[in-house]
């Protein structure tokens, strides 16, 4: 009885009488047709090639191009909208500034000459104050210098009495009026 792996051993066996000991790719006797085979499957996957796989090739490669050029041109057209809004924007940034400085300008001449009307009346109060200040100093000066002969007269005559005796007003006033010339 053989048994299932005996079967299969006996059938798979080589035997060495069925091949010269020449390893089958050279031996001279298949050339021929192993050049024959050689050309069918050259000429087989060149037309696979041509006309499968590399017109599928080519219309990747083609669509990947137009795609890349669809985003370039996206790119350009970003980048040219970003620089007229960065232009708009320094635009309006320069026009803002020049306003705001305007504003300024203007602010500070109305305070400028706000406080040049305030400083106005304010020095002309106090000219009026000084002017009538100097009025009164000079009235009471002259005042003053109108009481100082009788003031000077009397005491005068208060110091005669005290150390001489009695002495009239008069002659007080007439010794003052001596000294003062």
């Amino acid at each position: 009885m053989h048994t299932a792996e005996e079967e299969l051993h006996a059938a798979t066996e080589l035997h060495a009488d069925d091949h010269a000991g020449v390893f089958p790719p050279f031996d001279p006797a298949t050339f021929g047709s192993q050049l024959l085979w050689l050309a069918i499957t050259f000429a087989a996957l060149y037309l696979l090639m041509s006309k499968v796989a590399l017109p599928q090739i080519g219309g990747i490669l083609a669509d990947r191009k137009a795609r890349i050029d669809a985003d370039l041109k996206a790119a350009e057209e970003s980048r040219q909208k970003t620089d007229a809004a960065i232009a708009a924007y320094e635009e309006a940034l320069a026009s803002a500034k020049a306003k705001a400085q305007g504003i300024a300008s203007e602010s500070r001449d109305a305070i400028a000459a706000d406080l040049a009307a305030k400083r106005a009346v304010v020095e002309a109060d106090l000219s009026a104050k000084v002017g009538a200040a100097e009025a009164s100093i000079a009235q009471t000066k002259s005042a003053a210098l109108a009481h100082v002969d009788e003031i000077a007269a009397e005491t005068a005559q208060a110091v005669v009495s005290q150390l001489v005796g009695e002495a009239s007003p008069e002659a007080a006033r007439s010794a003052v009026a001596k000294v003062k010339e």
